[in-house]
């Protein structure tokens, strides 16, 4: 699990600080207690350009995939975007 943390770690490194911010407080404070589901879809949105990560956070549109968005919804939620 170690390894697989490290490596989302990586992965959330986005092109600005405030996207870095975002889906680092997901990986920080909701990885851990996630379902699978949620996990799947988390690593998921990593793999999304930034600027759709980035429209979906500010609530233009959301994606086609449901796990994903209710990562996107809990950020959101959490963040007040």
């Amino acid at each position: 699990m170690d390894a697989e943390i490290k490596r989302l770690r990586w992965r959330c490194r986005r092109g600005t600080r405030e996207l870095d911010q975002l889906v680092g407080w997901w990986l920080d404070e909701r990885h851990a207690d996630a379902d699978a589901t949620l996990r799947e879809g988390f690593a998921g949105l990593l793999e999304q350009q930034d600027p759709d990560l980035w429209n979906w956070i500010l609530g233009n549109g959301s994606p086609s995939d449901a796990n994903q968005a209710r990562v996107i919804d809990e950020i959101r939620a959490r963040n007040r975007v």
